[in-house]
């Protein structure tokens, strides 16, 4: 059974996810005008939004509700391969969007270095992961990389794609490159950059599911 922790915005916070009576309040406190979320902590100045879940690190979203094809944004950055959104208004730190167009004053939206972008691809990746991360020690789901032999989720990703993994992650950042990634070594399903951020039982819970399927 479920136990949560609610406030008046309608958000609320299970003591079972975030492991203890006084981190889910802590969560739920530090949310800023966000109504109807569910495990959320550290978004601020959001609205209209609703029916968001396990969301991290978010940062004045505007109308919000489960968005596609969006057009007009502004003050973007770090986006990529951004096309047809609707309604996104002073984004930060945006990572693949799709289907969107006639954004503006987005930087890193197209790469201009004379390097040209190389999205390495893991071969059977869901089993190599879940392999690398089941290691004694060797998920650490609070950091990218806290040493050569421990990763987050995203930080193996990178890893394991050696030398041009390591040079997507400096291209972009970790969440992106491993995403890229993700998406050049299968087509199996679509990782949500949320799972990035998950607490380690629920990252090993999804990595062991989609390496069994990939497996079958």
């Amino acid at each position: 059974m479920t136990t949560w922790i609610k406030d008046n915005n309608g958000n609320k916070c299970s003591i079972e996810y975030f492991g203890s009576k006084e981190a889910a309040q802590t969560a739920l406190d530090s949310l800023d005008n966000c109504r109807g979320c569910i495990n959320c902590s550290r978004c601020s100045d959001c609205s209209d939004c609703y029916g968001c879940s396990e969301c991290s690190r978010c940062f004045r979203c505007s109308g919000c509700s489960d968005c596609s094809r969006c057009f007009r944004c502004s003050d973007c950055s770090r986006c990529f391969r951004c096309s047809d959104c609707s309604r996104c208004s002073r984004c930060f730190r945006c990572s693949v969007c799709f289907d969107c167009f006639r954004c503006s004053g987005c930087s890193g939206k197209n790469d201009t270095s004379d390097n040209p972008i190389t999205t390495p691809a893991i071969k059977d990746i869901h089993q190599a992961i879940y392999a690398a991360a089941t290691q004694p020690a060797a998920l650490e789901m609070g950091d990218w990389h806290t040493c050569e032999n421990t990763h987050c989720r995203a930080g193996w990703v990178v890893t394991l794609a050696g030398e041009e993994g390591a040079k997507l992650e400096s291209r972009f950042d970790t969440c992106l490159a491993a995403l890229m990634i993700y998406d050049a070594s299968s087509s199996l399903e679509k990782i949500s950059p949320v799972r990035f951020f998950e607490n380690n039982k629920d990252a090993l819970k999804d990595m062991k599911r989609l390496a069994e399927l990939e497996s079958a």
